[in-house]
């Protein structure tokens, strides 16, 4: 099979809860074509419909995660117009920003190697970052003379504050993946062989606890930067009182009494 016939997206559902996208366009280092934006959406919606799927992991085949748009069918692209290229954007490119964010199953980027304009921007819509220590990231834009494409000017500040978020996109400078840890770009920072595997760790530790609480904290740290403290108090009141009508709630509450009980007697 030919490169250009070969699957773009891997999908890897797992027995225990868990999901791995794979990015795999390795020869290219995962930079994204129009078919492999609309192969990563319809896998994204595959992982989240499926109720077996709890969390889904994100990552790269080869020496990339992702170094953003493929520069070679960007060339070859008949001309468009400016209302033609924004439609572009928003029917393909930006559709992995809209799904992701309307998704309450956690997303982990397990990022590989290289992440760069939009494919930096790609990790971070994801709700957690574990990098590779050979990894690097970078809001390369500005040297094409663009802004950033997929959503990275509104994830990034939120990540790191504006000032930093605006040096990097303002430079456009590679950093590493201590540099992206200090910072608080990604949660943790792992050596290349242990990526994987820490990744998968991270996500059945999730994928076990009671996912209605998972998806609801999830909806409420994305939803409490636009409200009011009453507002957001509000809504936890909601939620919480729904949660201990779940028989997960009820199940381990059982539990913990029936060790308590245990400990008095």
């Amino acid at each position: 099979m030919s490169a250009s016939q070969a699957p773009t997206i891997l999908l890897d559902k797992q027995p225990d809860g868990v999901a791995v996208l794979r990015l795999n366009r390795p020869e290219r280092l995962n930079a994204f074509t129009l078919r492999m934006i609309d192969d990563w959406q319809a896998a994204l919606r595959d992982a989240f419909d499926d109720a077996a799927v709890r969390v889904v992991i994100v990552t790269g085949n080869g020496k990339a995660f992702c170094t953003g748009a493929d520069l070679d069918e960007l060339a070859a692209a008949p001309p468009r117009d400016g209302i033609e290229r924004k439609d572009v954007l928003w029917a393909h490119i930006h559709g992995i920003a809209r799904i992701l964010d309307a998704a309450d199953k956690p997303v982990i980027a397990a990022v590989n190697g290289t992440a760069r304009g939009a494919g930096c921007d790609m990790t971070l819509m994801c709700d957690l970052r574990i990098a590779a220590a050979s990894a690097t990231f970078a809001e390369s834009y500005i040297h094409h003379g663009l802004v950033s494409g997929d959503a990275g000017a509104y994830y990034l500040p939120r990540l790191i504050g504006s000032a930093r978020a605006l040096e990097l996109f303002w430079t456009g400078r590679v950093i590493g993946a201590a540099e992206a840890e200090r910072i608080g770009l990604v949660n943790q920072v792992v050596p290349d062989e242990q990526l994987m595997e820490t990744a998968l760790q991270l996500a059945r530790q999730i994928a076990a606890q009671p996912q209605q609480a998972v998806r609801l904290y999830k909806r409420m740290v994305r939803q409490s930067p636009d409200m009011a403290l009453p507002t957001h108090l509000d809504m936890v009141s909601s939620h919480m009182s729904v949660l201990q009508d779940t028989p997960e709630y009820k199940a381990r509450l059982a539990a913990s009494l029936a060790k308590l009980g245990k400990r008095a007697s």
